[in-house]
């Protein structure tokens, strides 16, 4: 068989060829508009890019990725000190992968103070149309693609005009820029608030969620995105190692719960902190560098958590 013939046979079966050499990670619909994306998404939020900082080093991770079924990559124009996407793109360039062979994001909306935009003196939002604009240009460029398969907000900029803001997300889903529209960190009146002025869905949500923040479940953003036929997007699904290593008495309560869980299932106990996350239908949106964690992350897919030890974890959480 040849590679047109393997393609066009994944593409029937709705899988990619990356996934098919995976370890079982089978891609699913980011919502009932949105796109196929694997299960777990990595994101680049806690790269910290440095002079030092290598394309190889980056290939590395992506690479990992790969290897365990993750072909999904979460981006923002400032993540790695507005470096990290130059670096991916220079990753692309290798081509070791092929473009179609991943789902890439891209994010706007906070602006941070940094060497590269000296314009900025501090921290806020703007989504305005000029913002947006010049954001996926340079995304584009740096990644060294013609296309974003989702764009998104990252948060809502209080004082913008959010007609000029709508209007400017169609212009470029249909100029063929940016496949999906999405939003970051927004609240559930927030997120109705843009949905009144487009005419095409929201496809997803990012939102931090984990067993030591639950506030997503309890202030109605994962009924609301569920109400929208989206599968929730958990960024920070380990607490940034807090879960793990945290010393602080809710980390501690949690940690101990999990371990007694980890013998009943004979896994990792940030394995069954994640797989509480995939009980709920969210999707984990990585951010760790560490091989073990990424691996830790996967080995949750293998874990069907009953329902009574979901409530036990999620009583652990709630209690101070």
């Amino acid at each position: 068989m040849n590679q047109t013939e393997k393609t066009k046979q994944a593409d029937a079966s709705g899988e990619d060829i990356v996934t098919k050499k995976s370890k079982g990670l089978q891609k699913v619909f980011l919502s009932d508009a949105g796109p196929k994306v694997s299960p777990a998404i990595y994101g680049f939020y806690r790269w910290m890019v440095e002079s030092s900082t290598t394309p190889e080093a980056m290939e590395k991770t992506v690479n990992l990725c790969l290897e365990v079924g993750i072909n999904t990559f979460d981006h923002a124009d400032i993540y790695g000190s507005y470096q990290c996407e130059e670096l991916f793109g220079k990753v692309m360039q290798r081509r070791s992968f092929r473009r179609e062979d991943v789902v890439i994001f891209s994010k706007c909306g906070i602006r941070v103070p940094a060497p590269k935009v000296p314009d900025v003196r501090l921290t806020h939002y703007d989504t305005s149309s000029k913002h947006i604009l010049e954001s996926v240009e340079n995304s584009l460029r740096n990644l060294h693609t013609d296309y974003l398969d989702i764009f998104l907000l990252n948060h809502l900029d209080h004082v913008s005009n959010l007609e000029e803001t709508a209007l400017t997300l169609l212009h470029l889903k249909e100029s063929g820029k940016i496949r999906n529209i999405g939003v970051c960190n927004f609240s559930v009146f927030q997120h109705q608030l843009l949905s009144s002025y487009l005419n095409i869905p929201i496809v997803t949500n990012h939102i931090e969620l984990n067993l030591l923040n639950t506030a997503a479940i309890d202030n109605g953003q994962i009924d609301y995105i569920k109400q929208r036929y989206m599968r929730p997007l958990a960024s920070s699904p380990l607490a940034a190692g807090r879960i793990a290593y945290g010393k602080d008495r809710l980390a501690l309560r949690v940690r101990r719960k999990l371990q007694e869980l980890s013998i009943k299932y004979g896994a990792d106990i940030e394995s069954i902190a994640v797989a509480w996350l995939v009980k709920l239908g969210a999707l984990p949106l990585i951010g760790t560098t560490s091989e073990q964690r990424i691996r830790n992350i996967v080995g949750a897919f293998e874990i069907d958590l009953d329902i009574q030890d979901w409530y036990d974890l999620y009583s652990a959480s709630k209690k101070l």
